[in-house]
């Protein structure tokens, strides 16, 4: 990418975790990106927060109107900031050609049609939004490839893959991709206690500073069992290809297994700073203010295999990623309402793999999915996990 050149950038879901540290790059190049769109969902202040700050030439609220969206949409303007509402102005945004780079951080299947906006008017894509991957992975990689677009992820794991894929003449070289996982929360915990865990103790990750929704996911591997469906479409490698450790550390983001033998790992301290950056510059990358490993210190680096008793949610991963059609769009939907029952103390932590299991096994299986269907299987399954009778917990 030429960066002798700034390139116009749209963060969307920028109040988010993933957002505000992508924000945070942004601040520290401004010489080479320029922030022309941002969006949230519905927290308004820090928004216009970053308005204030960026002056972004579009800033979008997609959450439902209220009385405190309408009171924004009427409020001060920042600067030259057009104030819109709703996924449409979005995708409008995504697609116009004051956008170069779309950073996409929204959280949960909504963020899907922006992704799509966005391979479809020929954009880098910057996705940190895994359900867009999960849910139509296939189709979103084919539109891509039609429409000349590039994906490059943002998730740390396989940012670390397309990385270390660089030593590579291309994926006929590679004999496994191994993504790395933190083990979560709960990791040493005895497995029959899991089923007591609360939601704080479910929340409180080691390692990485994330949402809630997605540190449940931590804590019980489902968010591993989701990133190796990334993996099988985002650079086409077959799922009894990807293989998944538990590396305590967070230090080996994952790792290249070639065919001569060799293994390629990306290694960094834990930072989204970083992933973020590299896919806003790759080719070229620019000095940041990530952190830094500490040479001058002791390292303990280790890896442990994934034990499918304590972390059932990894089988599901992998049955998906090797069906495909209909499979992502079910599993995806059931554990983001299944993980909500729990955050509301109506289901145990334990539950959310069995409801996820029960659903994707009774869901009506389509082998080539259009896009319509993915979304009907997607409502489908919230219903489905919607009729599950809560446990007292």
């Amino acid at each position: 990418m030429d960066l002798n050149r700034r390139r116009k950038v749209a963060v969307l879901g920028s109040t988010g975790s993933i957002g505000r540290s992508s924000l945070d790059v942004l601040r520290s190049h401004q010489d080479s990106f320029e922030i022309t769109c941002i969006s949230c969902h519905q927290q308004l202040d820090l928004f216009q927060q970053q308005c204030d700050e960026f002056h972004p030439h579009r800033a979008v609220v997609t959450g439902e109107r209220s009385g405190a969206v309408e009171d924004w949409l009427l409020g001060r303007d920042s600067g030259s900031v057009h104030k819109l509402h709703g996924m449409d102005a979005v995708i409008e945004a995504v697609a116009s050609p004051e956008v170069d780079i779309v950073i996409g951080a929204i959280v949960g299947v909504a963020g899907l049609y922006s992704s799509l906006a966005a391979v479809r008017a020929g954009k880098r894509l910057a996705l940190a939004n895994k359900e867009s991957l999960v849910v139509a992975g296939e189709y979103l990689m084919l539109q891509a490839a039609e429409h000349g677009a590039q994906i490059l992820p943002v998730d740390s794991e396989h940012s670390a893959i397309f990385q270390a894929l660089q030593a590579s003449g291309g994926c006929d070289d590679v004999e496994n991709l191994i993504l790395t996982a933190s083990g979560g929360p709960l990791r040493d915990w005895p497995i029959e206690k899991l089923e007591n865990a609360t939601v704080e103790q479910a929340l409180s990750h080691p390692t990485w500073s994330m949402g809630r929704k997605i540190t449940v996911d931590s804590a019980t591997m489902m968010n591993k069992a989701l990133e190796v469906i990334e993996a099988r479409w985002l650079f086409g490698i077959p799922a009894d290809q990807i293989k998944v450790v538990i590396h305590p550390q967070s230090i080996i983001h994952s790792m290249v297994e070639f065919q001569d033998g060799s293994v390629v790992a990306q290694l960094s301290p834990p930072d989204m700073r970083l992933p973020i950056q590299y896919a806003l510059t790759y080719p070229q990358r620019l000095p940041s203010n990530c952190h830094r490993m500490q040479w001058d210190k002791p390292q303990n680096l280790a890896w442990y295999p994934v034990d499918p008793e304590r972390y059932p949610a990894m089988d599901l991963g992998f049955e998906v990623a090797k069906k495909g059609g209909t499979c992502g769009a079910v599993l995806n939907a059931a554990n983001e309402s299944a993980v909500e029952l729990f955050l509301q103390g109506k289901i145990r932590l334990t539950e959310i793999a069995k409801i996820c299991r029960s659903v994707l096994n009774h869901h009506t299986y389509s082998e080539n999915p259009n896009l319509e269907e993915l979304i009907c299987q997607d409502r489908w399954a919230r219903d489905e996990v919607a009729r599950w009778k809560p446990i007292t917990c």
